[in-house]
C-alpha cells in the first residue's frame, strides 16, 4: 500500500498571517514540517499543498515537492483532495498539519500501521490527557472510542461526563484522551468526503470529523505516547523554540 503525506499550507491566517514562512531558528516552519515527514519510513512521498506563491517558492527553495491549489477551499481536507485527484498512484493519504514543526515521525508511522492493520476508511491519533487544564479547555478536542479502537465521538467538552464526581477528580477516576489532528484516509474515501453535506453536529462543535461519523464512516484510532502542538499565534513560537532547545 503506497502512502503519501500531504501538508496543506495557507498564507492567510486570522491569528498569524504568513505562519508557514515564520523563521524558527534559521528554518521556516514549512521546511521543518516537511523534513520531519521525510523521516517517516512508511511514506513513499511528501508534498505541500498551498494557495500562495510565497509558500510555493519557499518549498521549492529547499527542493521540496509542492503544488498550487485553489484559494477557495473551505478546509485542509478539501485542499488535499485537489492534490490527490491528480495523483493516482497512492492508496493511502496522510493529512499532516503545516503548523506542527516538531511532529514526531513515529506518530505518522504508527497511524499508517494502524490503517494497514484495520483497513478502516479513516484513521487519526489520540493521546492520554494528563493535565486538568487540557480536559476542560474547549480548544483541546476530546474523543471516545470503542474496544475495537473505532471512534465514537469527538467533542470540545470533556467526555464522558462522570456523574457524582467532582471535576477536579475526573482524571483520577477515568482515562481521558485528546485528539491529535493527524489523519489518514483511503484514497477513494478521501474523495468521497469532499462531497459530504455539513452535519449539524459538525457545525455545533466546529469539528469536521463529525461529518464523517454522521455519515457512517469508521475512524480507527492510533494511541500515541507523544504529544503534539501547533503554532496558532505568534506567542506559540516561544514554546516551539523551547522544544527545539530541549530536543
Amino acid at each position: 500500500m503506497k502512502s503519501i503525506g500531504v501538508i496543506p499550507a495557507r498564507y492567510e491566517s486570522t491569528r498569524f498571517p504568513g505562519k508557514p514562512l515564520v523563521d524558527i531558528a534559521g528554518m521556516s516552519m514549512i521546511e521543518r514540517v516537511y523534513k520531519q515527514c521525510l523521516k517517516v519510513e512508511q511514506l513513499q512521498d511528501v508534498i505541500v499543498a498551498t494557495d500562495d506563491e510565497r509558500i510555493f517558492d519557499c518549498v521549492q527553495s529547499f527542493s521540496g515537492q509542492v503544488m498550487m491549489t485553489d484559494k477557495n477551499h473551505p478546509n485542509g481536507t478539501s485542499r488535499i483532495g485537489e492534490v490527490i485527484k491528480s495523483l493516482k498512484d497512492f492508496e493511502l493519504v496522510v493529512n499532516i498539519q503545516g503548523d506542527e514543526p516538531f511532529i514526531n515521525p513515529i506518530q505518522i508511522d504508527d497511524l499508517i500501521s494502524q490503517m494497514k492493520k484495520t483497513k478502516h476508511p479513516i484513521g487519526t491519533v489520540a493521546k492520554q490527557i494528563e493535565k486538568q487544564e487540557h480536559l476542560f479547555n474547549p480548544n483541546t478536542v476530546k474523543l471516545i472510542f470503542d474496544q475495537h479502537m473505532k471512534a465514537l465521538y469527538f467533542s470540545r467538552q470533556a467526555i464522558p461526563y462522570l456523574r457524582g464526581v467532582k471535576q477536579e477528580e475526573w482524571l483520577k477516576k477515568h482515562t481521558y484522551y485528546k485528539h491529535i489532528g493527524l489523519y489518514a484516509y483511503q484514497r477513494d474515501v478521501l474523495l468521497e468526503l469532499l462531497d459530504l453535506p455539513a452535519s449539524p453536529l459538525a457545525k455545533a462543535e466546529s469539528l469536521e470529523q463529525l461529518n464523517w461519523l454522521d455519515q457512517g464512516y469508521e475512524i480507527t484510532i492510533s494511541i500515541s505516547e507523544y504529544d503534539s502542538f501547533g503554532i496558532d499565534k505568534p506567542e506559540d513560537l516561544k514554546e516551539a523554540l523551547s522544544s527545539l532547545n530541549n530536543d
